[in-house]
Parts: C-alpha cells; sequence; structure tokens
C-alpha cells in the first residue's frame, strides 16, 4: 500500500511558515502544481559561499520522504544550481522551487521527515 502524500502547495506553505517563525528569508522562486509538483529547495548559503540544493525523494526501506543532494553536499554556486532546475523543469514542468537564504545551511525539512 503506498503512503497518502500531501499537496506540494501545503508543503511549500508549511515550509515558509518554519522558516518564518524562524526569521530565515524563504521565497518561491517557482510555483508548481499545488496538488503534485516536486518541490525542491535551493539553500543559499551566501554569495561568498554557494549554494546547496535539495531534492525530495523516496527511501525504498520506510517509504519515507528523504532530501538527497544532487549536486552533492558542498555548496556550488548559484548558477549550477539554476542550470540543475532548468534540467528538471524539462522533466517536469510541475516542479516547485523554493529558496531558503540561511549561512549556516538549514532548512525547514531538517526534521520534517
Amino acid at each position: 500500500m503506498t503512503e497518502a502524500r500531501l499537496k506540494a502547495g501545503i508543503i511549500v506553505q508549511a515550509a515558509i511558515r518554519r522558516a518564518t517563525i524562524r526569521g530565515t528569508p524563504a521565497t518561491v522562486v517557482r510555483h508548481g502544481d499545488d496538488d503534485a509538483g516536486q518541490v525542491f529547495v535551493v539553500v543559499n548559503r551566501g554569495r561568498d559561499i554557494g549554494c546547496v540544493l535539495l531534492a525530495p525523494s523516496r527511501d525504498y526501506d520506510t517509504g519515507k520522504t528523504v532530501w538527497r543532494t544532487p549536486l552533492g553536499e558542498d555548496p556550488v554556486p548559484e548558477r549550477d544550481a539554476d542550470a540543475y532546475l532548468e534540467r528538471e523543469r524539462g522533466v517536469d514542468p510541475d516542479l516547485w522551487v523554493l529558496e531558503i537564504e540561511d549561512r549556516d545551511g538549514w532548512h525547514p525539512f531538517d526534521d520534517l521527515f
């Protein structure tokens, strides 16, 4: 049996609320399909550091959502993340992009899934 999934719009709203409570800027860079779009997260750590891209994935053992870093754990220039997202948009035009600005690398999904 497949676990029920939250709608993308609800996931993004919850992430923005968590960031707002923490005082961390969060911006919807690309609004995807409210129901079924995948949510990608760009954690911008500052121009001098770069950003980390997070992409949702399924843990095959538990069936739960996990966040992978398709460009690696280390920050990359924002243009690299943008290029990756543009390629993904060619595959999934319904995707969302949420940008979090936090020099320490915090993101609202750290302990949610």
